[in-house]
């Protein structure tokens, strides 16, 4: 007959305690609530699973099945959408500005956090910096995108990135001084080749040379001095006036200087014989000028630089800068997010390492290279993984800073469903194949970010 053993086992909180007489400290076998209890598991865990399958799970497997039919949605045409999308030159433009995205953004965002948040560890005033650089992240994409659009106008009295590139090109670069001018056809100057205008005749001493243009509004020059006739130059040279050879009301003759007519200052005129410049002067207030006696016998000309258009600035939202232009406003705003998770890893950093590193001899370069940035990779990990899917569903400010002439270069797999689904295309199978080609692309993101926190907690 077998007995009952003398020392069953003890219940711990969470199931039996395996212990031996004299053995180690009892150790606790953990069951599932699951196992023990499962209606009340299923329970709890209900609505959550009601609310994961209506808003997530039903909406992807929807998107999957109407990737399979045509716009109406009621013929099967298989995989006819997704060859769509990888064969026409629209979609595969959209699919090479989401690489281009993935890769530039995440990282130079990720790459201007780090040295923010490094760089205002010793700056008096760095609390007061995080918080600018923050602040953008309080924007919605739609006013973010509202004001890039602005600051990227090509006027550059209205935007203000070509107000700082039109002033710094114009500090180095003189303007031309009467753009658009030109002279009247069939008078005696005559086009040269690049905007220059040249006499049909020679010039000489005996008389001045007279050279009328046309083609300056009358509000420009309503500050020019009066036109001035030119006397003959002393010691052979050569004179002459150039002036705006129009007057309000048309009551002007050509070729004469009338009264009223206003000179133009700053013309530079330059005398040409054989097709070298031999000399060159340059007008005065009254659009009178003189060349030496080496200009005596030759021809006269006006070189482009008198009449070419003012400098307007880069064409931010042409079809060559019109992806890298909201590249930049998108790290305008996040610059500042991945500051912030950065500097808070920063403070984790034991500065005891760092100090330690320093007295071995280190430099602040080695400091940082192998020291600093191997401690934060996990940080770094998180903020670029973080960015990538975000980018990947770029959407607003693309919409909204790309203009309608450069919006298909700008386009993106997320703006280009909208404008398929519920736009001109109104295909909403096309849309549900790029929705799921936007999903595939994101999953192998959110896996690698999956492992990475498990190792994490292994730790």
């Amino acid at each position: 007959m077998t007995s009952a053993s003398p020392n069953p086992p003890e219940q711990g909180p969470v199931g039996p305690v395996a212990s031996a007489p004299g053995g180690p400290k009892p150790v606790p076998v953990r069951i599932s609530v699951i196992r023990t209890r499962p209606w009340t598991a299923a329970a709890f865990l209900l609505p959550a699973l009601v609310l994961l399958g209506a808003l997530v799970a039903y909406p992807i497997g929807y998107s999957v099945y109407r990737s399979f039919f045509d716009a109406d949605g009621t013929g099967f045409i298989g995989l006819d959408n997704y060859t769509e999308i990888f064969t026409d030159s629209t979609y595969l433009t959209a699919v090479k500005n989401n690489l281009i995205w993935v890769v530039l953004a995440p990282t130079i965002a990720t790459v201007l956090g780090l040295i923010f948040a490094v760089l205002t560890e010793r700056v008096r005033w760095g609390t007061a910096f995080k918080l600018i650089v923050f602040m953008p992240m309080a924007i919605s994409m739609l006013a973010a995108g509202i004001i890039f659009r602005l600051v990227y106008e090509q006027d550059p009295d209205r935007g203000v990135a070509n107000a700082v590139w039109t002033g710094i090109h114009d500090t180095f670069t003189d303007s031309s001084a009467w753009p658009g001018a030109h002279p009247r056809p069939n008078g005696d100057l005559a086009p040269s080749g690049g905007g220059s205008f040249t006499t049909k005749a020679t010039v000489g001493s005996a008389d001045p040379a007279a050279l009328p243009l046309v083609g300056v509004p009358p509000r420009e020059a309503a500050g020019a001095g009066a036109a001035k006739q030119a006397q003959p130059a002393e010691d052979g040279g050569v004179s002459g006036t150039v002036w705006l050879d129009f007057v309000r009301g048309g009551a002007s003759k050509p070729g004469v200087i009338d009264k009223g007519e206003k000179a133009l200052a700053g013309i530079t005129v330059e005398a040409v014989r054989n097709g070298e410049v031999v000399a060159s002067a340059t007008t005065g207030d009254d659009g009178v000028y003189t060349l030496p006696a080496s200009a005596d016998g030759a021809q006269l000309r006006l070189p482009a630089s008198n009449f070419a258009a003012p400098y307007n600035g880069v064409d931010w939202l042409g079809p060559a800068l019109v992806t890298p232009s909201i590249i930049g406003s998108y790290i305008w705003m996040w610059a500042g997010f991945a500051m912030v998770l950065i500097a808070a890893g920063l403070a984790g950093v034991p500065r005891e390492l760092l100090e330690q590193a320093r007295v071995d001899g280190a430099s602040e370069w080695q400091v940082f290279r192998k020291i600093t940035v191997p401690l934060l990779a996990p940080v770094l990990a998180v903020v670029t993984v973080t960015l990538m899917i975000n980018v990947l569903k770029i959407f607003d400010l693309v919409y909204i800073i790309a203009p309608s002439a450069s919006q298909e270069d700008a386009n993106v797999l997320a703006l280009q469903l909208y404008l398929s689904s519920f736009g001109t295309g109104n295909n909403q199978g096309l849309g549900s194949a790029i929705a799921v080609l936007l999903l595939l692309l994101v999953v192998p993101v959110m896996v690698f970010n999956i492992r990475r926190l498990r190792r994490e907690s292994r730790r």
